[in-house]
């Protein structure tokens, strides 16, 4: 009688055991299942990311490139899907939003389709040309626009940007009789479309 117990009791403790292994087994194989589901979103979100990022560069140099207001819904959508690739890259950095460039002492300042924001540190930008100014000279805003959307609306365009660099030398100290604002004859400039949406200053 005792060694049927004993077997009925090994027999439990048998299938105790096991139930328990099979359980642990479960809960191990359900956690590697949830664990491997929930980094396949993870990937697929990031490699989304990734072709948003990598399409939106293009995209912000293209849609960004019309000068008219109908183009800044677009180019500001487009623009804000991805940094410039390189801030060196003035094409992209000023598709992009306004910058600033010195060349050769002339001010460049670049502006975002549809737009006469000044970029930020126009006052460093143009630290020379009040110092020019300052020793005699007369500071020369040309501004000239890209050649997309409605020319008359361009030169207007083109016109409140020179407006507000003119604005930006008053700020600094430069009085109305040192400043010149010179239309250009051929107000169209010359390169890409976000090269040609720039405000340039010179001293004469």
């Amino acid at each position: 009688m005792s060694t049927q117990n004993d077997d009925n009791q090994g027999v439990v403790w048998t299938v105790l055991i096991g139930v328990v292994l099979l359980a642990i087994s479960l809960a191990i194989g359900f956690g590697l299942y949830r664990t491997g589901k929930g980094a396949a979103p993870t990937t697929a979100v990031a490699g989304a990311s990734t072709g948003v990022a990598g399409g939106a560069a293009p995209g912000a140099v293209g849609t960004a490139s019309a000068d008219g207001a109908a183009g800044t819904a677009t180019g500001v959508a487009a623009a804000g899907g991805a940094a410039p690739a390189s801030t060196a890259d003035m094409t992209t950095a000023a598709a992009d939003g306004p910058s600033i460039r010195v060349e050769n002492g002339v001010v460049k300042f670049y502006f975002a389709s549809g737009s006469a924001d000044l970029a930020p540190g126009a006052a460093d930008a143009l630290g020379d040309v009040v110092k020019g100014v300052a020793a005699g000279q007369t500071a020369v805003i040309s501004g000239y626009h890209d050649t997309t959307g409605d020319p008359a609306q361009n030169e207007e365009l083109a016109k409140q940007r020179a407006l507000a660099v003119r604005d930006a030398l008053k700020a600094l100290g430069i009085g109305d009789d040192k400043l010149d604002l010179k239309k250009p004859e051929v107000t169209t400039a010359t390169g890409s479309n976000a090269e040609a949406r720039r405000v340039e200053v010179s001293l004469q």
